[in-house]
């Protein structure tokens, strides 16, 4: 079990949770989930556009390779853009990875979620509206993230 500071929630599906006195549920929606969950107060669609530049411009600055930008917003509650990119080695990875961190903050966007900095693999910067994947290229050709999102949407009642 971890507490509420982990950031990290374990309850049962069934079962609504209190955390900083909001009520947390499941929720099964058939469709497109975005009106279930809310934005932070002041954030919009202006927001996250303004992000995704920010973004953009921060990784063309550090060199970073075969950038993609998947648009997710209806497709997925995680966020509104997904961006995918390479770097040539572990340390340009990392590289990538603090100068992103480090724009975002001084563009005021708030401190972004990060994972796998301390390897240089993968990592993963969540700003709440975009996602970035950043890469060694070998890892990134394994685990083709570009690939599933692409795949065509599957209507509902319709398999081939």
């Amino acid at each position: 079990m971890y507490t509420a500071d982990q950031s990290i929630f374990w309850f049962a599906p069934c079962c609504p949770v209190k955390w900083k006195g909001i009520t947390l549920t499941t929720v099964h929606a058939k469709g497109s989930a975005a009106g279930v969950f809310s934005k932070s107060p002041g954030r919009g669609d202006d927001a996250a556009d303004r992000a995704l530049q920010v973004v953009l411009a921060s990784l063309e600055d550090s060199k970073a390779e075969d950038i993609v930008s998947i648009d997710i917003a209806g497709k997925s509650a995680l966020g509104d853009y997904m961006v995918v990119v390479s770097g040539r080695s572990n340390r340009h990875v990392m590289a990538i990875a603090d100068h992103l961190i480090t724009d975002l903050k001084d563009e005021g966007l708030g401190a972004a979620r990060v994972e796998g900095l301390e390897a240089g693999d993968w990592v993963l910067i969540d700003t709440g509206d975009i996602i970035v994947h950043v890469f060694r290229p070998e890892v990134r050709e394994f685990y083709n993230i570009e690939r599933m999102w692409a795949a065509p949407e599957i209507e509902d009642g319709t398999r081939h």
